[in-house]
């Protein structure tokens, strides 16, 4: 390549310059106004990177935070170790698990939670736990500040700092990924430069995020949506249909004011319910979605979820639900359902309108109790059999059979009256101006 021209470098300066990154809101934490910070930490090369840099850069102690949700590819002892071995004051390991399970997961089951056509929430889930927890221990731990390893194009970057500042307003923020400008070239000169362990890995376009609720899969050929995903080097947790079991699997689930209890007769707590699905739903390829995404931040993106456990237990969910309310009921809960995944997906978990939906959410769930049976077969979730106690299911008045419960004589008159309006609009309008 030759060398760029006295003109080209100009120009280049000039674009560092416009895209140096400048620190506006009120939130954001500079140099000299903290002397601890709590930083999120996953045990990767980024926040490796950013648990030194924070201490040259801004002169300050650092403590770690790893949270436990249930993402099975971390081993969280060796990163409480590799924490400390930067220099960290402290490194603290946090199962929340079952808090994740209990608070939020069955929120999400009870408000069918689905985000433009399959994803299942858990990645904003997952950062309003993680942000609580955030919170508690920067309290604890005196942290004026809370860093976290978020770009500057995506959701989560909105979440953490949204949430930190609403539960906390005292706290300020630094996302150094922002900040020191650095790619990944540099950043693992910097990571050999600091002796900061460095593990090498097969090349792979894919990046994941994960929790017990989802594992989110985003780059390479799932970035443009004129190309085909190669779902067989991507997906971590499920089968592709085409090898799924040959077999297929029935469960029974229980469900208890819309919370699931059981499956097959076996009591279990959520979390482990959950963990135990995403292998069973996995193994059969169910729950997985590439999906268009409409982002927080104005991007068109897409990406591939895979949600087993999420998918099975919302699918078992919605039609007991559907069983136990009245066609007015169900109609007004997909429209709350469906605003209660955008305020989710859209960091507003702790916005006040958030408190009414789930006021009816809850309200209509405490009738949502009985067994659902569900068929998995290759990449399908099938509601076979269901009964409630509660069920509006009634043999004599539904049966296609005769039957005297059910006064065919009333039918006619009630399509009248249910009929006019329809009809004198339609025939008043057939002629007047404005259909001209």
């Amino acid at each position: 390549m030759p060398p760029k021209s006295k003109k080209q470098k100009t120009e280049d300066e000039h674009i560092a310059v416009e895209t140096a990154y400048k620190k506006i809101a009120s939130h954001e934490a500079k140099k000299g106004d903290f002397k601890r910070c709590l930083l999120l930490y996953s045990g990767g090369l980024d926040t490796s990177v950013m648990l030194k840099w924070i201490q040259e850069e801004y002169d300050a102690e650092v403590v770690a935070l790893t949270i436990d949700i249930g993402q099975v590819a971390d081993n969280l002892d060796e990163i409480k170790a590799k924490a400390l071995k930067l220099g960290a004051k402290d490194c603290i390991v946090y199962d929340a698990k079952e808090r994740f399970a209990d608070q939020l997961l069955s929120e999400a089951i009870k408000a069918n939670a689905d985000y433009q056509g399959g994803y299942h929430l858990g990645c904003p889930l997952g950062r309003v736990i993680i942000s609580q927890v955030a919170v508690e221990m920067a309290e604890k731990y005196e942290c004026q500040v809370i860093g976290h390893g978020c770009t500057g194009k995506g959701n989560d970057q909105v979440r953490f700092e949204g949430y930190i500042t609403t539960l906390n307003p005292k706290l300020k923020t630094i996302a150094p990924v922002r900040e020191w400008g650095m790619g990944r070239e540099e950043e693992i000169k910097y990571a050999e430069q600091h002796g900061i362990p460095v593990k090498q890995k097969a090349a792979s376009p894919y990046s994941y995020d994960e929790n017990m609720w989802s594992n989110t899969a985003e780059g390479g050929e799932i970035e443009d949506p004129q190309l085909t995903p190669p779902l067989e080097k991507i997906l971590l947790w499920c089968k592709t249909p085409q090898t799924a079991a040959d077999q297929a699997e029935e469960l029974t689930i229980n469900f208890e004011k819309g919370v699931p209890t059981s499956i097959d007769g076996k009591e279990m707590k959520l979390s482990d319910m959950i963990m135990s699905l995403n292998k069973t739903g996995g193994a059969h390829g169910v729950g997985c979605y590439p999906l268009i995404e409409d982002r927080i931040v104005g991007l068109k993106v897409r990406g591939i979820y895979e949600n087993p456990a999420a998918a099975i237990l919302i699918a078992c969910h919605k039609k007991l639900e559907m069983l136990v309310s009245t066609r007015e009921e169900n109609e007004l809960k997909a429209l709350l359902d469906s605003k209660w995944a955008y305020l989710t997906y859209g960091a507003k978990w702790f916005e006040p309108t958030m408190s009414h939906i789930r006021a009816y959410i809850n309200d209509q769930n405490e009738k949502v109790t009985g067994w659902v049976k569900v068929n998995l077969f290759k990449g399908n979730i099938n509601v076979v059999a269901l009964k409630s106690d509660n069920s509006l299911f009634n043999a004599n008045l539904a049966t296609f059979e005769r039957s005297a419960a059910f006064n065919q004589n009333a039918s006619p008159g009630f399509i009248e009256l249910w009929n006019l309006a329809q009809k004198t609009a339609h025939n008043a309008y057939k002629h007047s101006a404005f259909r001209q």
